[in-house]
């Protein structure tokens, strides 16, 4: 199963306050682990789930700009926290505030990734949901994938820049303001 094989339906889920998801990968973003919460957002089997490139469950609203952040900021060994709505095999959607690390092997190697995602606070979904929705706009302008990215790469820097933050610090911003 395939992501673009299946249709938004509209359809959304949510974790519970005390559920996370987590997932583990290798070096190429194949699913090596999953925990039964996200079974049951994603609406797979763990056979259905396993051998998968994570982006399986990639929702169609989801801007490209921000998986080259993600993917751009573990090249460099670092943590990154993002606000992602994902796609379940039914049709379903569910918003994460997903929280992504390297994992380290004997000797430091690179031997993949791990991701805890967590429910994010209402008011952060409805003022990412918005951003979100502008950089998709560009991308769609656009008729050909790399220039596509390009652009909502770039409308996305005007954008941090506008706000005189990086992508972390307007992450955090949106999470503190709707806890407030």
């Amino acid at each position: 199963m395939k992501a673009t094989q299946v249709r938004p339906t509209g359809v959304e889920r949510t974790l519970g306050d005390d559920e996370l998801i987590v997932t583990k990968t290798d070096q190429r973003g194949v699913i090596t682990y999953v925990n039964d919460t996200f079974l049951r957002l994603s609406a797979l089997s763990e056979a259905e789930a396993l051998g998968q490139p994570h982006n399986l469950i990639r929702h169609p609203d989801m801007p490209r700009a921000v998986f080259k952040l993600l993917w751009d900021t573990l090249a460099e060994g670092q943590e990154v926290f993002a606000y992602v709505v994902n796609l379940a095999a039914d049709g379903a959607h569910y918003w994460v505030l997903a929280h992504v690390t390297p994992s380290y092997g004997v000797g430091g190697a690179l031997t993949g990734y791990h991701s805890f995602r967590r429910r994010p606070e209402p008011a952060a979904v409805s003022a990412i949901t918005g951003v979100y929705a502008e950089l998709r706009a560009e991308e769609q302008r656009h008729a050909d994938s790399p220039t596509a990215l390009q652009a909502s790469w770039d409308l996305f820097q005007r954008m941090l820049a506008g706000r005189g933050q990086t992508y972390d610090e307007f992450v955090w911003e949106l999470t503190n303001e709707a806890r407030s």
